[in-house]
């Protein structure tokens, strides 16, 4: 399973000094972005085929506050996909150091064409990265 660990900082945290609801999105699109990045999949790569992850819906669930300084990891998971890779449900999910897990992410999105600005179909190299992703206990193909 793809885990990234993270030490939280200063501008992650909110009024009541524990990590602000924005930064668990910042720390999961970073957990993916960079598992994309280490199998060849980074930023440049986007920009030369024209194509890009959208977010279309994030929700998150919170279990454990997490405080300042703590090391959390963050998991990738896949969820849910459509039979092209059109679209795609990612999970994340967030662990205190001790391993108790504080909080979940869903993330819904799809790939778009940046020269047409519509939704796409994902190259096939890319389609590929979905076979080497682990999948939750309940993932699901879904319909476009």
């Amino acid at each position: 399973m793809y885990t990234k660990n993270f030490t939280i900082r200063w501008a992650d945290l909110d009024a009541n000094v524990h990590m602000r609801h924005s930064a668990y999105n910042d720390y999961a699109a970073q957990t993916r972005l960079l598992f994309m990045a280490e199998r060849g999949f980074g930023m440049q790569w986007f920009a030369q085929h024209k194509v890009s992850p959208i977010i279309l819906r994030e929700e998150t669930v919170f279990m454990k506050e997490i405080a300042g300084n703590e090391t959390i990891s963050i998991d990738v998971r896949l969820l849910r996909m459509s039979k092209d890779g059109s679209r795609w449900s990612f999970m994340n999910r967030f662990f205190k150091e001790s391993g108790v897990l504080s909080a979940q992410l869903v993330v819904d999105g799809a790939w778009m064409n940046l020269e047409t600005r519509k939704l796409t179909a994902p190259p096939a190299d890319l389609l590929q990265l979905f076979e080497v992703v682990d999948k939750c206990e309940e993932f699901a193909w879904i319909e476009k």
